[in-house]
């Protein structure tokens, strides 16, 4: 147990990580006061708060501070990395909070798992070799990771690292952490209360994911792409089957979580893939947008998906449809078509309960059933099936 001045010092450094980070005037500010606070209320030697931009699928660097290793910068560019390297933030954490716990910190040395101290649990180097071998490669003795979560949901980490001999982290220090993250997530939410109009235009508010509108925006984009320089656009698109059946038997609230969880996995297979969008269109229906990855790797990724949504509780698995420049569907010169493709295979797929994605041209190039039903020119315009801009909320 820690003693009277300990107790003290640590009221301390918590008063004055909240006074820096209400004094903070911008966004940058206010996650660089976050780190620094930490890092000296911890005693660390460096610290860092990364984001979790669940439509990228990547965990982001926003602030690098203290003693940085060879290549790191204080405020890096572009410092990011899959979230699927590190599927803790994303999965084990998740569930814990999303099920009425609280979220808390861990800690993890650059020892093999035999020789580190923390065993397992709430605070042992159990999340797999994505931080020690980083601890490692930029010469840090150990660490310890709180989650930033705002709104119930992860928003990011706190990151605060000790050199080789100083001593390593632990149980109370974990649990400091996870109240200085819960301070630096009051600051944080203040900040972007000023950015929430702006992100809003672009932001599913359940899921974290990108809305419709940005991927109208980044479809039109990518398909003038395609059209200049051939890159290959593929869309996946999927509809979570069971959520009428959650909603009308366990309730609205199991139903939103639901989505909460699926959009997750989405975010972090979608993160195997750089530079993918991943989004909520509304209601049950999701997509995953990629430019410039051979059509190939994306049926992997969402063969993966299937196979993480099939698992998910309360669920019934996804159907998933997916179109590709890079397969023989014709061409494409508008964001509409691939859209349709995409929307023809989901269709087919839920309608055969395919447990797996249905690929559209991958049964006869044009004569494909999937091209076919998604060229097919509609009869009054109120009889397809769904409409890409102006789908329903």
């Amino acid at each position: 147990m820690a003693g009277d001045g300990e107790c003290d010092g640590r009221l301390r450094a918590v008063v004055e990580l909240a006074q820096a980070m209400a004094a903070a005037r911008t966004p940058l500010e206010t996650v660089d006061a976050a780190a620094e606070g930490a890092r000296r209320a911890l005693e660390g030697t460096f610290a860092a708060v990364s984001a979790w931009e669940r439509a990228r699928g990547r965990l982001r660097v926003l602030v690098n501070a203290g003693e940085r290793a060879e290549g790191e910068e204080r405020f890096p560019v572009d410092e990011s990395y899959p979230v699927h390297d590190f599927p803790e933030i994303a999965e084990f954490l998740h569930d814990e909070w999303v099920g009425g716990g609280e979220p808390h910190a861990w800690v993890e040395t650059a020892a093999a798992p035999e020789e580190a101290a923390g065993g397992s649990g709430a605070y042992g180097g159990t999340y797999g070799p994505g931080r020690a071998h980083g601890l490692r490669r930029r010469g840090r003795g150990s660490c310890v990771v709180a989650p930033i979560v705002l709104h119930g949901r992860a928003w990011g980490e706190l990151y605060v690292a000790r050199p080789p001999g100083a001593p390593a982290f632990d149980r109370a220090d974990a649990d400091f952490a996870t109240v200085l993250a819960a301070v630096a997530a009051a600051g944080i939410a203040q900040t972007e209360r000023l950015e929430e109009v702006r992100k809003l235009a672009f932001t599913d508010p359940l899921t974290g994911l990108a809305n419709r509108r940005a991927v109208d925006a980044r479809l039109d984009e990518a398909v003038e792409r395609h059209l200049a320089d051939g890159v290959v656009v593929s869309l996946v698109v999927c509809d979570l089957n069971g959520l009428k059946r959650v909603n009308d038997t366990l309730g609205h609230a199991v139903g939103d979580r639901l989505l909460e969880r699926f959009g997750s996995v989405l975010s972090l297979c979608g993160a195997k893939l750089p530079g993918a969008l991943a989004a909520r269109l509304g209601g049950d229906e999701f997509c995953l947008l990629t430019v410039g990855h051979p059509a190939d790797d994306v049926v992997r990724v969402a063969e993966e998906l299937c196979r993480r949504a099939a698992e998910l509780e309360f669920g019934e698995g996804v159907a998933c449809g997916i179109a590709s420049t890079g397969d023989p569907i014709g061409d494409v010169r508008s964001a509409r078509r691939l859209f349709r493709l995409a929307d023809a295979a989901q269709y087919r797929a839920k309608a055969a309960r395919e447990p797996k994605p249905v690929v559209a041209g991958r049964e006869g190039g044009p004569e494909d059933p999937v091209v076919r039903l998604a060229d097919r020119p509609p009869t009054p315009p109120q009889a397809e099936r769904r409409r890409f801009r102006g789908r329903r909320p």
